[in-house]
């Protein structure tokens, strides 16, 4: 499937335009084995970011979102992969690329990788971020129609 095949029907939107209720989501965050927990908060170790992750990714099903949970490591390389590899089998709205990937320094790299392939790949795909796992059904609820 060529890129314009996979392009939405509506064509590519305006950032005044909210997706439609039915738009499939790639939601990209780092893999809880991917982060130094010696550097978070008291009480954030890998067991609870997972039950977080969980959690967050339970709540968007039951608001109805079509997500597709990526999760990544912190290699630029391996990550672009795995989104790649995830583009290849849908086709998405919108991208939302989690907290970790942006706001820890030593990731920027990684982040700019990531928005880069998808630009490329899927350049009508919509952004957004989240910046725990409990804010990623407001960060989608910004692009997407209710």
């Amino acid at each position: 499937m060529t890129r314009t095949e996979r392009a939405l029907p509506m064509g590519r939107p305006t950032t005044s335009t909210p997706l439609p209720s039915d738009t499939k989501v790639l939601s990209i965050g780092l893999h809880p084995s991917a982060l130094d927990y010696s550097r978070m908060p008291d009480g954030v170790d890998e067991a609870a970011l997972t039950t977080r992750i969980e959690a967050a990714n339970a709540a968007l099903r039951e608001a109805g979102f079509d997500a597709v949970p990526c999760l990544i490591d912190a290699s630029p390389d391996r990550a672009a992969a795995i989104v790649r590899e995830q583009l290849q089998k849908h086709t998405f709205g919108l991208a939302m690329i989690g907290g970790g990937v942006r706001m820890l320094p030593e990731n920027t790299l990684l982040f700019e990788r990531l928005v880069n392939v998808l630009t490329e790949e899927a350049p009508w795909v919509r952004l957004c971020f989240n910046t725990t796992p409990e804010d990623t059904i407001e960060a989608l609820r910004r692009w997407i129609q209710a």
